[in-house]
């Protein structure tokens, strides 16, 4: 059976484009029109972590669509999910290097972080790395294949559990984190679902294959 997908010129490499542009437009709008740079830094900062999130979710259940709601457009979300992963470490990059900003704007901002707080982020940051090198032939030539998949498969699943952390921890200062985190916590439910599916119909065609 032919694998349809939904038909878009926005694929591969253009697709990374359009998202990496999109999300440096974002911030640069948000910090010319925002006459505070120590304020526009700071809501840059947010809006990346959305945009990163947003990204991020979407490379995240891209498998589990295709597995549990088939559709041409959950068959073209699972072709792109390298290039959306891409984007997301892009999106994710510029949020770090807004932090570093604003921390040169705000002298208090790293004395009042301590290395247990840091501790999430930085775990982040070695696995989006790791992952974003392996999506390259080069690098990911010298893993196995069983190797690589269980790099990804771990990177991810601990990039979903600091994002849920993090929306967590911080419910108790806005209750509108409670949505970020509950999206989070139904993504990882959704995704686990997809790998019992997949698993299911690897077992069926185990068992005709043995008839």
């Amino acid at each position: 059976m032919t694998t349809q997908t939904f038909p878009s010129p926005l694929h591969g490499w253009r697709l990374f484009s359009l998202l990496a542009a999109a999300v440096l437009l974002m911030t640069a709008l948000i910090l010319l029109l925002e006459p505070n740079l120590v304020e526009a830094t700071r809501s840059a900062i947010r809006a990346t972590a959305r945009s990163s999130f947003a990204l991020f979710l979407l490379a995240f259940t891209a498998s589990a669509w295709a597995v549990l709601r088939p559709s041409p457009l959950s068959q073209t979300l699972v072709r792109e999910r390298r290039y959306i992963g891409l984007a997301f470490a892009f999106s994710h990059l510029v949020h770090a290097l807004l932090i570093y900003r604003y921390g040169q704007l705000n002298p208090e901002f790293w004395p009042g972080r301590s290395t247990l707080g840091n501790l999430p982020g930085s775990v982040g940051y070695l696995f989006i790395l790791l992952l974003t090198l392996t999506s390259f032939k080069g690098p990911a030539a010298l893993l196995s294949r069983r190797a690589w998949k269980r790099l990804h498969t771990t990177g991810m699943w601990v990039l979903a559990a600091i994002f849920a952390y993090s929306n967590f921890k911080r419910i108790a200062l806005s209750d509108w984190y409670l949505l970020p985190f509950a999206i989070t916590g139904a993504a990882m439910v959704f995704n686990l679902l997809g790998k019992l599916a997949q698993a299911s119909k690897r077992r069926q065609r185990q068992a005709l294959n043995t008839r």
